[in-house]
């Protein structure tokens, strides 16, 4: 046995390994799309384009037969989920409405949503003293992402070494910890 086979061995787990971590959205939020964000739609004619738009729940209002959510927009990964590190980066508001109840207990604000469905028209809103033009889409998929807690482990070095506090003893048959 050479010594490239070992490493052949390792280089193709890894190529596996990666081709297996390749993201893919999942089926409902599949399929092509016009590659427009709320923000451009709203100053272009994109009536009836299907779009796939997801960001950050600002608002849920149930009606009585549809329930239309108010969404921060930005940017989606590969996944079709929206980006965790583009929190800052918005791309514009909108509203997405769907037909049906939607719990605003569980589609609360500041949690990340992906919309499947098609520019209906623009709906002038008022945020604070601002009047705000917001595209509005006729969703046919609404996906809740689950939320995602991010743990950041920090080890600290022993101020020992490996051994502990009393180091390295010798045994019967050598070293022994």
């Amino acid at each position: 046995m050479s010594m490239r086979t070992p490493i052949r061995f390792a280089l193709a787990a890894t190529v596996i390994a990666a081709l297996g971590a390749c993201a893919s959205a999942p089926q409902p939020l599949q399929g092509s799309f016009v590659p427009v964000t709320p923000e451009q739609a709203v100053v272009g004619q994109q009536l009836g384009a299907s779009v796939r738009w997801g960001g950050r729940i600002v608002q849920t209002l149930p009606g009585p037969d549809s329930t239309c959510f108010q969404v921060i927009a930005t940017p989606l990964n590969a996944s079709g989920r929206p980006a965790s590190n583009a929190r800052d980066d918005a791309q514009g508001r909108f509203i997405a409405c769907r037909t049906g109840f939607y719990d605003p207990a569980v589609f609360t604000p500041g949690r990340e949503v992906t919309f499947v469905g098609r520019v209906q028209d623009t709906e002038s809103t008022r945020i604070g003293e601002y009047d705000y033009r917001l595209p509005k889409m006729s969703a046919d998929v609404v996906y809740l992402w689950p939320v995602v807690n991010e743990v950041d482990v920090r080890m600290q070095p022993s101020p020992w070494g490996p051994w502990g506090p009393w180091g390295p003893r010798w045994g019967w048959g050598g070293w022994w910890w």
